[in-house]
């Protein structure tokens, strides 16, 4: 069995730094925006999750690959990601599960990877300066050229387009009690199963479906999910969101939290570096709980935009105090700016249902 040949290539950052490494996955380039995530575990789940459309991803923690690939975990078939940047790769996975390498996934998925670079000199750069444009290229390309190739960049504005269904699909579960339509953004299959845990049999319908067909579906509730890129670029749900108030139940997490704020008349503001990972501790203002969620959010909802919303917040970040849970109880709709992490929210969801079934 011959030898496989590991290609030397780079990571070139928007601010000229370059970090020379080895190459896995598929051996193409990568230009868009470099994020970093902070989960110890769950690379597969974060691969192939939908809303890390169009961004290269750096993980903090590392060693990467060490236990494959499986069958059941990932969030959607084929990962959207544009990149990967790992510290130390390994390339022999020791799990029963695993049925292939993460190298494996990617060559498949056309993303490429880079290791054995210093990825904590790369987090602190992104933490310090904010998120960049950055390329993984081939150790070969001149600087210059790297940077031309960065400068040029125009960040696409139709991820949610290009990772949405094209068509209506169903998710059902045995012996149904509610059934939801839920809004694809970019819709991670975990939270897909969660609504079937608690008894509601799901239609998934692409992110451009009016509030008419909507309706058709004579469904108990509308999710609005989680996605890549700047809710300022999907109008078409804002505006559905827009015309469904008060009209239907509705839970919108990740992006879909974001969406729904902006359907309310909020506005949402970029973060400098994003929240990437699981060590972002949230207050339920209710009760004072504490949760750890895992966290994909570029975008925050700006406080001072609420007035005049009928928005209110419940649920605050510890560290910075930004907005992660919004509601409206008088129009059945409440969101959060991360997946569950149970399933409180999808019984308050069901609680919803049930309150707008009884008032019907």
């Amino acid at each position: 069995m011959a030898e496989k040949v590991i290609k030397q290539r780079k990571l070139v950052l928007a601010n000229g730094a370059e970090f020379y490494g080895d190459g896995f996955g598929a051996d193409n380039d990568a230009l868009c925006e470099l994020v970093f995530n902070t989960s110890m575990v769950g690379y597969q789940e974060i691969v192939t999750d939908p809303g890390y459309a169009d961004q290269i991803v750096l993980m903090t923690y590392p060693l990467i690959g060490n236990y494959g690939i499986n069958d059941e975990d990932s969030e959607t078939r084929v990962p959207t990601l544009s990149g990967m940047v790992v510290r130390e790769y390994c390339d022999e996975p020791s799990n029963f599960r695993y049925t292939k390498t993460l190298s494996e996934l990617l060559e498949e998925s056309n993303v490429s990877g880079l290791s054995g670079v210093d990825t904590r000199m790369i987090t602190r750069i992104i933490r310090d300066e904010g998120r960049m444009v950055a390329l993984i290229c081939d150790a070969q390309v001149p600087l210059k050229e790297a940077l031309e190739r960065i400068g040029a960049y125009q960040a696409p504005r139709d991820s949610v387009r290009r990772v949405s269904c094209k068509k209506k699909s169903y998710a059902r579960t045995p012996n149904p009690r509610y059934s939801v339509v839920a809004i694809d953004c970019g819709i991670k299959q975990s939270l897909i199963k969660g609504l079937n845990s608690v008894g509601c049999n799901v239609t998934v319908v692409p992110y451009n479906t009016s509030a008419e067909e909507i309706l058709s579906c004579k469904a108990d509730g509308l999710y609005i999910s989680d996605g890549p890129g700047n809710p300022a670029d999907v109008p078409e749900v804002i505006e559905t969101v827009a015309a469904l108030r008060g009209r239907l139940p509705m839970f919108g997490v990740c992006l879909g939290h974001e969406l729904m704020a902006l359907a309310c008349g909020a506005k949402t503001m970029k973060l400098k570096c994003g929240r990437y990972g699981a060590n972002q501790p949230v207050r339920v203002l209710e009760t004072g709980r504490l949760e750890i969620p895992r966290q994909n959010r570029s975008y925050v909802v700006a406080e001072a935009s609420l007035q005049g919303t009928g928005l209110t917040v419940t649920h605050r970040n510890v560290i910075d105090g930004t907005i992660e849970g919004l509601a409206c109880w008088e129009d059945n709709m409440f969101s959060l700016q991360y997946a569950p992490t149970d399933e409180k929210p999808y019984k308050q969801f069901i609680k919803m249902m049930e309150e707008a079934k009884r008032n019907a």
